[in-house]
């Protein structure tokens, strides 16, 4: 599969409409992909600055991810070695009370398999929160599947979804830090050498 058909597919991809009547800002699907990437990111869906930026984890969430990592943003963001790949493309809008929407569930079966066929090189695929865990992995607990994470090594690595709500979680689990972080860190190197 060449990285023109690939190209193709993401211009299909940034054309899509399928939601837009569900979006409160309109479709601008975000993704970044190769086939020659080695380290997948699957996460939930873009934010409002994601969806202003056109680029993943441009927020306080991708910044905590990047130190959980110790990545810096050329690494991270290098599309040859990083693929981002989230359940959702597009922004999906606040609840009610506050916090994202789920990702639109129109899109992950539309285009996530279709694109993973195009990246034969993927080592190992970090899932981010609770909605990329439980498209990969199927309903489960974030916290017993991060607890557990050797379980679903070598080819994927279960995380809490790195935004602000995670700080209290953090300081309640000190062996995310003592543990998990330096498991992840190795994984990543070893994936990305």
């Amino acid at each position: 599969m060449s990285e023109a058909a690939l190209e193709a597919l993401v211009r299909d991809i940034r054309a899509c409409t399928v939601c837009a009547g569900e979006l409160p800002l309109g479709p601008r699907p975000v993704l970044h992909v190769s086939t020659t990437a080695r380290l997948l990111i699957a996460g939930q869906a873009p934010g409002t600055k994601v969806h202003a930026s056109g680029q993943s984890f441009t927020d306080a969430s991708g910044d905590r991810l990047r130190e959980w990592l110790q990545m810096d943003n050329a690494m991270f963001y290098d599309v040859r070695r990083v693929a981002i790949l989230p359940m959702g493309f597009c922004y999906p809008g606040r609840l009610p009370r506050g916090g994202d929407r789920p990702p639109r569930p129109e899109c992950a079966p539309l285009w996530r398999d279709r694109v993973l066929a195009f990246m034969p090189d993927i080592r190992l695929t970090l899932l981010v929160g609770a909605y990329a865990q439980n498209h990969v992995l199927g309903p489960g607990n974030v916290t017993a599947r991060v607890l557990d994470f050797r379980s679903f090594l070598p080819r994927y690595f279960p995380l809490p979804h790195p935004s602000w709500r995670t700080t209290g979680w953090e300081r309640r689990s000190p062996w995310f830090g003592e543990d998990v972080l330096p498991a992840l860190r190795e994984a990543v190197r070893q994936a990305l050498d």
